[in-house]
């Protein structure tokens, strides 16, 4: 069943977010441990779960990046705030029947799908990667198997949970160097230490030269190695993550440097001697079954039209493929580690310019329940992309030729002008959405980027005629059948 969700104007806007919002979700008070969960993965939890905001919170620091689009944006807070109220719940068995709500975003190219699932795993401490279903076959055909793609979960989980673990390990690590450092400078009497440990925290004996030692991995250790060999990507395994469990073989070099340049280095020994790499695969295995997000786009490219009679023979195989995935299964990675998929959160999206949502098989669109459609954008909304987010593209470039000294303005009549001409441009050509602000403005600075030296200690203004000048040779190209712009 396809989950569709009409609201009216008033009931948008009581659920717009407001000053309360602001409040973190980390500020619910903290539960105790559920049952079914052991401590360390407990702990694991309250640091992933501990950043999911409210889906109001979501939505609005998702439009400090995305422009518009708020059904989508919805969908996907929910989602998230769903994965903490799952983790809430004390009762194991009911626990383990809730899954996510698998969402299919429908929209054209350039709205934002992808930006809205990518900055929604920023958000978290969640695993995320973004995959393009026409890369994979149906088993038997040359290409990708759709079990890669757990794959490359478990090893976006691995880099996660080694970052969670010295994020976790970062205190003991520290006061582990600074006594390190201070057994080197003064002798041990707890006087002396209080008074040295002192200056240490006021910085008084950073330029000090010590001599300590480091523990370098050799060869044959345990160690973790990262194999994205071109030709093995060819046969489905595009990132294989494991350790050699051979016999440590470790070796000692001794350094000599100021406190200042060896604090860093002492504390990263420290760091390394506290991890352990069996519960740090633990942990990787737990982030990618509780919290993967998989983005798999373009999966209207494996969706045969009704109409065509020449359809890819593997097309359908790769959406039954997709379906013991998607549903919920266990896939075991290329390591011997099997992993759980039945809590892994599937967004899935598509232009489906050929081919209707309705022609996916329907076992695969049960599995996708959550139905989100974007809009195309308009002149108003291009507009609003080069001024309102953050860090946005004017802001960017503006930033950039700083540290050329040149000082780059853009008159509102500019920025009015560079919209409307995204949108012609647009219309003339293929319609790739935001993506051609970047077109029209690189065309609109391509001599200033290049000339930068002229124009040091200068303001450089764009106006509205200059857009104009500067993108006539793309609006040109456009109306010439036999040019293509890209």
């Amino acid at each position: 069943m396809i989950v569709r969700k009409t609201l009216s104007r008033r009931a948008v806007s009581t659920l717009r977010p407001t000053g309360k919002c602001l409040k973190s979700a980390a500020a619910t008070p903290e539960k105790k441990q559920p049952v079914g969960w052991t401590t360390e993965e407990w702990d694991l939890e309250k640091a992933v779960v501990g950043n999911y905001y409210t889906p109001a919170q979501v939505v609005e620091k998702l439009s400090n990046h995305i422009i518009g689009q708020g059904d989508a944006k919805r969908a996907v807070a929910i989602s998230l705030r769903n994965r903490w109220r799952r983790t809430m719940i004390a009762d194991k068995e009911l626990r383990d029947d809730i899954h996510p709500k698998n969402i299919l975003m429908i929209g054209p190219t350039g709205v934002g799908k992808t930006e809205i699932s990518r900055r929604m795993a920023k958000l978290t401490e969640a695993p995320f990667i973004k995959v393009e279903a026409t890369k994979f076959t149906e088993v038997g055909f040359k290409g990708r198997d759709v079990d890669s793609i757990v794959d490359d979960l478990y090893i976006a989980s691995m880099r996660k949970a080694v970052e969670l673990t010295k994020k976790r390990n970062a205190p003991r690590a520290k006061e582990a160097a600074i006594e390190l450092i201070l057994q080197k400078l003064i002798p041990d009497t707890p006087d002396e230490k209080e008074k040295y440990r002192k200056l240490f925290d006021d910085g008084d004996l950073n330029d000090k030269e010590i001599e300590f030692t480091v523990t370098v991995d050799e060869p044959g250790g345990q160690q973790v190695r990262l194999d994205t060999d071109e030709d093995k990507a060819q046969q489905g395994v595009q990132g294989v993550l494991f350790f050699d469990h051979k016999k440590d073989e470790k070796r000692t070099r001794k350094l000599k440097k100021k406190v200042s340049e060896a604090f860093p280095l002492i504390t990263a020994n420290e760091l390394e001697k506290l991890m352990d790499q069996k519960q740090v695969q633990r942990d990787a295995v737990h982030l990618a079954e509780n919290h993967g997000v998989v983005f798999i786009d373009e999966i209207d490219k494996v969706v045969t039209p009704s109409h065509n009679k020449k359809a890819d023979a593997s097309a359908e195989g790769v959406q039954q493929d997709l379906l013991p995935l998607i549903e919920g299964s266990v896939v075991t990675i290329k390591d011997g580690t099997p992993i759980k998929t039945d809590n892994i959160l599937f967004i899935c999206s598509g232009a489906f310019h050929l081919a209707s949502p309705s022609e996916m098989i329907a076992e695969l669109q049960g599995r996708l329940p959550v139905r989100v459609e974007l809009k195309a954008l308009t002149e108003d909304d291009f507009y609003r992309i080069l001024t309102e987010p953050t860090y946005n593209i004017l802001q960017q470039n503006i930033e950039l030729l700083k540290t050329e000294g040149v000082t780059l303005e853009f008159t509102e009549c500019a920025k009015r002008e560079i919209a409307k001409l995204t949108k012609l441009i647009n219309g003339e050509m293929q319609n790739i959405g935001a993506r051609r602000l970047i077109t029209v403005v690189e065309k609109i600075l391509e001599d200033i980027s290049f000339n930068a030296e002229d124009y040091v200690g200068k303001t450089a203004t764009i106006d509205a005629k200059m857009c104009q000048e500067k993108v006539a040779d793309l609006r040109k190209d456009a109306k010439d059948p036999t040019k293509c712009f890209l």
